[in-house]
């Protein structure tokens, strides 16, 4: 059952409020990227085609004698470039939050390709919201600190959902873990607006 959903031009945000179950109800949390496989598997043809003329040219450049040769292994070598770029290409991550017993984060490639991780409920001692800062751009992140860990450990791996879908899921792992939430959504609005 869907709980609430939010859009922006990249993600799409999913609360489902799971099956009710003896210990508390199953919390899950998706975030979906916004784009259909036909832009994805485009995106990867330009790929291959810059390869194939990149393959020709240095080729040709090293060495004139058969063009047969060269075209056949401009193809496949960005043939095998398509191929691995095609494996990393993220269909969704999900966070799914099982009261008393824990949390898994999952992440679904378009190549149907499924990699899942569980983190037990007494390991994680706090959710955090992070503004992560490059010289190129500047985007939130949510991280989990976990005991005996010496770093956070990302819940979003693959994607950079927007603020607004990143609190509502910071919030349900606050009430999971009994942290105070009100004093860090002042100081985060406050670091927002500021």
């Amino acid at each position: 059952m869907v709980s609430s959903s939010l859009s922006s031009k990249r993600y799409t945000y999913i609360h489902e409020s799971g099956s009710e179950t003896r210990r508390g109800a199953i919390d899950i949390h998706h975030v979906i990227i916004n784009r259909s496989r036909s832009t994805g598997y485009a995106r990867l043809m330009g790929l291959a085609f810059f390869l194939v003329i990149l393959g020709v040219s240095m080729y040709s450049f090293i060495e004139k004698d058969n063009p047969v040769r060269t075209l056949s292994w401009s193809c496949l070598l960005s043939g095998f470039f398509v191929v691995i770029q095609s494996r990393k290409l993220v269909k969704k991550e999900s966070v799914i939050i099982m009261p008393t017993f824990g949390i898994q984060i999952e992440t679904q490639y378009l190549s149907g390709k499924t990699v899942s991780r569980f983190i037990p409920i007494d390991k994680v001692l706090k959710p955090v919201l992070v503004e992560c800062v490059t010289p190129v751009t500047c985007y939130w992140s949510l991280s989990l600190f976990l005991r005996g860990e010496e770093q956070l450990t990302l819940v979003f791996k693959e994607l950079r959902p927007s603020l607004k879908m990143l609190v509502p899921i910071w919030k349900a792992l606050c009430t999971l873990i009994g942290t105070d939430q009100s004093e860090i959504i002042t100081e985060e609005k406050h670091v927002v607006s500021g």
